[in-house]
């Protein structure tokens, strides 16, 4: 089959088209027929950083954590799913699991589901990563509720329009910070309410949306000085989540206000082996939540073919993109 292996890593990363032995599938695994796969932030920082990220495969290395396609064969003990059909999902791109720049990949079935059925094949594979993270995010560590004020920091982004999106379709009361005039008007037209966070200090918006209370719950795709912001935004007893808490912070304004803090490492599952179960779950209502039209991934007007990953990682360097970047694989 041919691939797209990664063959150097750094702020240019090489790519070159290979001939690589066809996978088979073992127990409890699918072959999958790629369509189409995209490029998340994370796979970026792969490909510039390498062994810097304890998770990075060694270089050569098949990348591209999202795919899309239809299943080609299965392994044994395989129930879930049977040739032919469509499935989507984030399994691979990790050290030890190779992922969707290549004609074929295996994958854990329990990390796959049906895609949305009005969504063009290829396209599906932008969903799973960003839209898993938002779902844990704010239902399996947020606990977001009805009624509730929620922030998103970073409302436009990949991970941030999912949530804006499961927010309101949760019946919260969906605010999100944005940097310019574009961002805002995606934030309005997903249900929320934007929030320009380079005019606007932190304890002028939370008067303004708050009364002065603070947010109920914030999630924060940022990090950094934006996490200690969300300590400073959240109400008395609230809770943050954050997926980038690779820093040092002052933690006494947490502590003042008794909030509470946590973690989403959405790869967790695929690198340890254990949850995976869960993946697949939260892409199954995604797919209904997609096809009832109450949920919609944002793509960027570029995309690529797989031979074109480099560009595509330039194009994304350059901060050109707005919204999900496709890339198709086969077709």
């Amino acid at each position: 089959m041919k691939a797209m292996l990664l063959e150097q890593y750094g702020p240019e990363p090489v790519f070159a088209e290979r001939d690589l032995p066809m996978p088979e599938p073992g127990p409890g695994e699918v072959l999958i027929k790629v369509a189409g796969t995209c490029l998340n932030p994370i796979d970026n920082k792969i490909a510039t950083l390498g062994s810097a990220l304890a998770f990075a495969p060694d270089a050569p290395a098949v990348l591209g954590m999202d795919v899309s396609g239809t299943v080609a064969g299965v392994g044994e003990g395989v129930t879930r799913l049977a040739e032919g059909d469509p499935v989507y999902g984030c399994p691979g791109g990790v050290r030890g699991i190779p992922g969707a720049l290549a004609e074929y990949m295996v994958a854990d079935q329990h990390l796959l589901a049906a895609p949305p059925e009005c969504m063009d094949l290829a396209d599906a594979a932008t969903l799973p990563l960003v839209s898993i993270t938002a779902w844990l995010a704010l239902f399996n560590k947020g606990g977001l509720r009805r009624g509730e004020r929620l922030l998103v920091h970073g409302g436009a982004g990949g991970v941030g329009h999912m949530a804006v999106q499961l927010g309101v379709h949760a019946g919260a009361e969906v605010y999100a910070t944005v940097s310019s005039p574009d961002k805002a008007a995606v934030v309005e037209a997903l249900g929320g309410i934007p929030i320009d966070y380079r005019e606007t200090p932190v304890a002028e918006y939370v008067a303004d949306c708050t009364g002065g209370e603070g947010f109920d719950l914030i999630f924060d795709t940022v990090g950094g000085p934006t996490l200690d912001a969300s300590f400073e935004g959240a109400r008395i007893d609230g809770r943050v989540v954050s997926t980038v808490t690779r820093s040092t912070h002052d933690l006494s304004l947490m502590h003042s206000k008794s909030l509470s803090l946590h973690v989403v490492f959405m790869l967790l599952p695929l690198i340890t082996g254990k949850g995976r179960g869960l993946h697949g779950r939260i892409l199954a209502d995604v797919a209904g939540l997609v096809d009832d039209d109450r949920l919609a991934v944002l793509l960027d007007e570029r995309s690529f073919g797989f031979r074109e990953i480099a560009e595509a990682h330039r194009y994304w360097q350059r901060g050109e993109a707005m919204g999900k970047i496709a890339v198709s694989v086969s077709g």
